[in-house]
């Protein structure tokens, strides 16, 4: 039997990681909602800021938010931490399982930076660490205070993070890791600012003792700043299905205006939530989305080649730079079945797939992984020649 761990454990690791991320952001998304739909009670209650009814699955649900705290601690009080932390968790051991052990075919790129397997671990490391701290310094910061001028400036560390990445990493190292920053400084913000303010809030109450209003205040900050980049880090995490925006020269530019759509369009119902309709928001959104198409049409010319490139042409290329990875028996060590089931050793299999081998490996560079084998920008467009004129194998 030929049992390949690494596949079933990426595989488990890929479903428990989008179990717990639709968790955590659905938690989010329901309480940033909640939370904007609060109205003053009637008549007024002692300590209660705003409450909502709402019907749901054939019943009633009466929510009540606290000016601090209650005045009596309930016997129960569910805490909503774990999904945040599984989501990270996950997440993180999926990148050690994919994109560090299998470093030298999904993270480094020899034409970008010849890194050595730890060097290219550590240099990921530091990116998300770093950009942790550099998060956290900036909400310690007066900009904390500020909110327009600490997401400008958080945003564009996050630009100048994707631009340093995308020359230093594979396309898809360099975009899961812009996630792995934003991820991670989200999950700090639970486990370092959210989860520690309100165990002292509760901690203060049983002790008898007031309570800061700042810590839940800092909490709350906290949960707008993680709604607001909830939106990028999710296309982030399915980025590497379009390499037509991660295998594009200004990747990093695309990335970026397609994380400030997200941010514009998600601001659109946080303040849809309050009652106010701001349509130029979702509009700016969504013109930043059609911009990034166009951006992403527009390609470095091809060099010219002749337009009746031969099959046995276009078959040597496949040979020497796709069937090590994309055959019935793959012989490169990271893969023991083709991925996504492609195999192109045959002549019926480069016909089918043309489409994808021109999507991958000529509209885009996002193949072969790491352009480990080498392949020439000429051996492209002749690939892109063959295809263009019908894929044809006779």
């Amino acid at each position: 039997m030929d049992y390949d761990v690494t596949t079933w454990l990426n595989l488990c690791l890929r479903w428990l990681h989008v179990i717990a991320g639709v968790a955590w952001i659905g938690a989010s998304f329901y309480f940033v909602w909640l939370d904007n739909n609060l109205r003053p009670p009637a008549p007024e209650r002692n300590g209660v800021k705003g409450e909502l009814w709402a019907v749901h699955g054939g019943g009633f649900y009466h929510s009540q938010k606290y000016m601090v705290a209650p005045a009596h601690m309930p016997d129960h009080l569910h805490w909503f931490k774990w999904e945040a932390y599984t989501t990270w968790l996950s997440g993180f051991a999926l990148l050690i399982v994919l994109y560090y052990v299998g470093a030298p075919v999904y993270l480094i790129d020899a034409s970008r930076h010849a890194f050595s397997q730890a060097g290219a671990i550590a240099t990921g490391l530091a990116f998300i660490f770093g950009g942790l701290l550099v998060y956290e310094a900036l909400c310690r910061s007066p900009l904390g205070q500020k909110p327009r001028l600490f997401g400008l400036a958080w945003f564009l560390a996050l630009a100048g993070a994707a631009y340093a990445l995308t020359r230093l990493f594979s396309d898809r190292g360099a975009f899961i890791h812009v996630g792995a920053i934003i991820g991670t400084a989200m999950v700090g913000n639970v486990f370092l600012v959210i989860i520690p303010n309100q165990r002292r809030i509760v901690a203060d109450m049983l002790a008898g003792r007031p309570v800061d209003p700042r810590l839940g205040a800092m909490g709350k900050q906290r949960s707008v700043h993680n709604n607001y980049m909830t939106l990028p880090v999710i296309f982030i995490m399915i980025s590497n299905h379009y390499p037509v925006v991660t295998g594009h020269p200004l990747a990093w530019l695309l990335l970026a205006m397609i994380s400030l759509g997200g941010v514009s369009i998600r601001h659109f119902f946080n303040l849809r939530h309050h009652g106010i309709i701001r349509h130029e928001f979702l509009f700016i959104g969504a013109m930043l989305v059609f911009a990034v198409s166009i951006v992403a049409s527009h390609r470095p010319k091809p060099p010219e080649v002749a337009s009746d490139v031969p099959f046995a042409t276009a078959q040597a290329i496949v040979q020497k730079h796709c069937v090590m990875c994309h055959s019935a028996a793959p012989t490169h060590k990271g893969f023991t079945a083709p991925p996504n089931g492609a195999a192109f050793d045959t002549p019926a299999g480069m016909a089918r797939y043309a489409p994808r081998i021109r999507e991958r490996a000529v509209d885009s560079a996002s193949m072969p992984l790491g352009n480990e084998t080498h392949i020439t920008d000429a051996e492209r467009a002749q690939l892109g020649a063959w295809i263009k004129a019908g894929a044809k194998t006779q």
